[in-house]
């Protein structure tokens, strides 16, 4: 039987394989690999179409179902450059970024001396922004361990960049970004992910009442860092690469009103997502946990 490790090395070998194939081919077999994961209506597909639902009500069936269609796709797109960006030599992949935009907030944000928290929602291809940063300074990132101790650590393996110190989302691993940003240092932060519970509190997302990471606010009102949200950003056609943008967060998401922080945070992910709808992750049970005492059911309840 194959150790966790030699398991992990094989997917590795796995990968290492797909990645080597040209841009447009990953393009071409990642879209048509999202096509049929719709096609065959199953748990990706009836998640994508229940938060298009949710968060774009006004919109036909028919369109939703199309809509639908093309995230799909997408998302294999995106699924496919993850492979090349993770097996390739970071140098290569940056390659593929042909703009920088905001890049002036990120070097000013590190030259106050006082910490720097990236938002990088689940928009565009986060695996290669994390390899750009990394490029300018180090970084810390957090991520939650998969049950899974064989995905573990292949993640570990692919994401183990120079320039690049993982942590998990623990108690351990908060008191290492704490200790960061206390340093001046750079932390990343996936903050859309649904938190476990008791760790995250309810704030407004695309109108909704959503259970968000109270992480990232209790990070920068605990250290004055900034914040900054950031993504790689997919170019129009099949082989045109990313472009990289940093954009100013609210103050707000550092400030003392916990309340006021969450929906600021939660407001400058919708409004990333809603740039192109179909870069963002709409295949997650985003809005499964309701409000205590609301009386809601979860929406992705089979009706």
């Amino acid at each position: 039987m194959l150790s966790n490790r030699h398991a992990a090395n094989l997917l590795y070998a796995l990968s290492w394989l797909l990645g080597r194939l040209p841009f447009v081919v990953l393009h071409a077999i990642g879209a048509t690999l999202g096509q049929c994961v719709y096609w065959l209506g199953g748990r990706e597909a009836r998640v994508t179409r229940r938060n298009l639902e949710l968060v774009q009500p006004g919109i036909s069936p028919r369109q939703r179902d199309a809509l639908a269609a093309a995230v799909l796709r997408a998302v294999g797109r995106n699924s496919l450059h993850t492979l090349r960006f993770w097996t390739r030599p970071d140098a290569s992949n940056r390659a593929l970024i042909a703009q920088v935009h905001g890049e002036a907030l990120l070097h000013a944000a590190l030259a106050r001396g006082r910490g720097l928290i990236i938002a990088a929602p689940h928009y565009g291809n986060w695996e290669l922004l994390n390899q750009f940063l990394a490029s300018c300074a180090p970084i810390t990132l957090v991520y939650r361990p998969p049950e899974s101790a064989i995905a573990e650590q292949y993640l570990l393996r692919v994401r183990g960049r120079r320039g690049v110190t993982q942590v998990p989302a623990r108690s351990s691993g908060v008191r290492a970004l704490l200790r960061t940003l206390h340093a001046g240092g750079m932390v990343g932060i996936l903050p859309d992910q649904r938190p476990k519970s008791g760790e995250g509190a309810f704030a407004p997302l695309f109108g909704i009442q959503t259970l968000t990471m109270t992480l990232l606010t209790r990070l920068a009102q605990r250290t004055g860092a900034s914040v900054l949200f950031a993504i790689a950003e997919r170019r129009p056609g099949w082989d045109a690469g990313y472009d990289v943008h940093f954009f100013p967060a609210d103050a707000a998401i550092g400030g003392s009103d916990d309340t006021a922080a969450l929906a600021a945070l939660n407001a400058g992910i919708a409004a990333i997502a809603q740039r192109d709808p179909l870069q963002y992750q709409w295949n997650y049970k985003r809005f499964n946990a309701r409000p205590p005492g609301s009386d809601e059911t979860n929406p992705y309840l089979r009706r």
